[in-house]
């Protein structure tokens, strides 16, 4: 079976590995701390995911690049975007007047799509998990794994499960 992983780049960054159902497996943040850590890491994140057929990463710059450059060795097809290009297929656009409306309706919709998963949610994730979620997501409906955003995502995961934004 074939997995998509998805990043919120930094040294502060945001994970989330989907299923070819869509579905999210994991989610996880992780501080490196610096550069020179995150790119021994990088590797191993990797090389641990059995048939990672995608890595969708948000951001640039040099750290964009030690993720593309472990991709290319191992194989593994690289989509670099922005969270515009994520927030254009997940997000209304009435959901992005400003940036702190953007980022707390992701927060949302992250938990939203961890619901619909199937996954415990222990703690809410943190702002880069939480991002993690949606780049995934946006992934795998790029990748034609899904046909769109699941309704039960949309209005706030599973029915009979009630959600509240804020």
């Amino acid at each position: 079976m074939s997995s998509l992983l998805a990043v919120d780049l930094g040294l502060k960054t945001g994970l989330a590995l989907y299923g070819e159902d869509g579905k999210l497996r994991w989610y996880r943040s992780k501080n490196f701390g610096t550069t020179a850590r995150l790119k021994r890491a990088v590797y191993g994140i990797l090389k641990e995911i059995p048939g990672l057929a995608m890595l969708v990463i948000e951001g640039g710059g040099g750290i964009a690049e030690i993720w593309e450059h472990e991709a290319q060795k191992q194989g593994i097809a690289v989509r670099r975007i922005t969270a515009e290009d994520w927030r254009k297929t997940i997000l209304f656009s009435r959901e992005q007047r400003t940036g702190a409306m953007a980022k707390e309706r992701a927060a949302w919709l992250a938990d939203a799509v961890i619901a619909w998963s199937g996954l415990r949610r222990p703690t809410a994730p943190r702002h880069d998990a939480a991002e993690a979620i949606l780049i995934g997501i946006w992934g795998v409906i790029e990748q034609g794994w899904l046909g769109g955003l699941p309704a039960e995502i949309r209005h706030g995961g599973i029915p009979g499960q009630p959600r509240k934004m804020g």
